[in-house]
């Protein structure tokens, strides 16, 4: 239980680490790359608006676009940047420029986008190439806005890339050393904080196991004395006769209770199957007998019990709990099952396994309560708790008797169909 439960725990904390690791390494890596981009989006513009006037220059001087040597291009005084073109190369960035029909008149530098001629005005980006288009105007008093064609700009983008790619690899690798560490962490909390849930726990089932013990005694000779004054009933008042009979009744639903309470604290003491020298049991048999014991119970209310067990099969355990494990499941069968229903026992034999299936056509079992059922002293509703020498035990010690033995119980139910109880075992090698 306490393993099942710390596990849960690691697993949670470790769910919201990764979480919260995955969520600030998204958006620290989504911020950086926009910054980064945009940081190449705004050199790509000014480039773009600096080199927009060797287009204008072009008509005037040939080689305002070919040359090679840094330019004085403000000639006019109009405070524009000169641009060093041969700079272009060691930047990694390109020039082209087109005229107003979206022909090539020339281009500069080594990243040239493979995107063909597009008057987009937009950033885009294409296989590693980030351009940007703008429209180059002349403004002259007597004409006004005229259109003198186009400039592109393209920058490549495979070292941001590479730059952004060594970043993730570096938020993988810190996020590993975090989730190792994040692991150890956690095991260790995950401990602490369960140990001194488990040390009360383990006092309560002591106190569980002290007290059901020391209240044998006095509940057998309650029981004794009562059996005593009954044998004598000329001795007893008529007006005390109803009386008796319901201490009497209530002291055997204590005593199995307080039986119930230590069975239990018996198999919570049982850590390991193997510490106890188990016999071989004929688990046919011991079915087949358990049928025939309950059989009249059935036929009373008008129940067919069939078995379906057809196979010789031996385990290791106690014949004694074993006959209890199934008797509890079988009386849980008949009792929910109404009047011309159907209760099978089937016996089933697997590679190392053996499952043996209790399966009624009774009331059926919610979804929402099935993995409550197991749970000592639940009960689904008031009108299971009026059930006559219940306790709300049955299945509880029906499981400790199956993990004890080394096995499990699984149950699958539909509400106003049935229920089928299955228990494997190990079988006796």
């Amino acid at each position: 239980m306490f393993q099942a439960l710390g596990r849960r725990l690691l697993f949670s904390y470790l769910g919201v680490m990764v979480t919260i690791w995955g969520t600030s390494t998204t958006f620290v890596y989504h911020f950086l790359s926009y910054n980064l981009y945009q940081k190449i989006d705004s050199e790509i513009i000014n480039l773009a608006n600096a080199a927009s006037h060797n287009l204008i220059a072009a008509p005037v001087d040939k080689k305002a676009i070919n040359t090679r040597i840094p330019r004085v291009l403000d000639n006019d005084n109009d405070g524009d940047l000169d641009i060093p073109w041969q700079d272009l190369r060691e930047n990694h960035q390109g020039v082209e420029w087109f005229d107003v029909n979206g022909r090539l008149l020339a281009k500069a530098g080594n990243t040239i986008s493979r995107m063909s001629f597009t008057a987009n005005f937009n950033v885009s980006q294409y296989q590693k190439i980030r351009s940007i288009t703008i429209p180059v105007y002349l403004h002259s008093l007597s004409v006004g806005k005229e259109l003198e064609g186009y400039v592109r700009v393209s920058e490549s983008t495979e070292e941001l890339e590479e730059e952004l790619d060594r970043l993730l690899w570096g938020f993988e690798l810190g996020g590993l050393i975090v989730i190792i560490l994040s692991a150890f962490g956690g095991w260790w909390l995950t401990r602490q904080s369960l140990q001194p849930i488990e040390q009360n726990i383990q006092q309560l089932k002591q106190f569980t196991a002290d007290a059901s013990h020391e209240l044998r005694s006095p509940l057998t000779i309650i029981k004794t004395s009562v059996e005593v004054i009954m044998n004598y009933p000329e001795r007893v008042h008529p007006a005390n006769v109803n009386k008796l009979e319901a201490i009497s009744s209530a002291t055997n639903q204590m005593t199995q209770l307080v039986e119930d309470l230590l069975l239990l604290a018996r198999t919570d003491a049982v850590t390991s199957p193997q510490v106890i020298e188990w016999i071989s049991i004929p688990l046919d048999e011991l079915l087949e007998d358990l049928v025939d014991f309950w059989e009249p119970q059935a036929v009373s209310k008008e129940i067919t019990l069939k078995s379906k067990i057809s196979s010789e099969v031996f385990i290791k355990g106690e014949a004694i709990q074993l006959k209890r494990l199934f008797s509890n499941l079988l009386q849980n069968a008949l009792y929910y099952t109404p009047k011309g229903g159907t209760v099978i026992v089937s016996l089933v034999q697997l590679e190392r396994l053996v499952a043996i299936n209790v399966q009624d056509t009774g009331i059926g079992i919610a979804p929402e309560h099935l993995p409550l059922i197991f749970n000592r002293f639940w009960r689904a509703d008031q009108a299971r708790s009026q059930r006559e020498g219940g306790l709300g035990l049955g299945l509880a010690i029906a499981d400790a008797i199956a993990r004890t033995h080394g096995g499990d119980i699984t149950v699958t139910s539909e509400v106003g169909v049935g229920s089928c109880f299955q228990v494997r075992l190990p079988l006796a090698s």
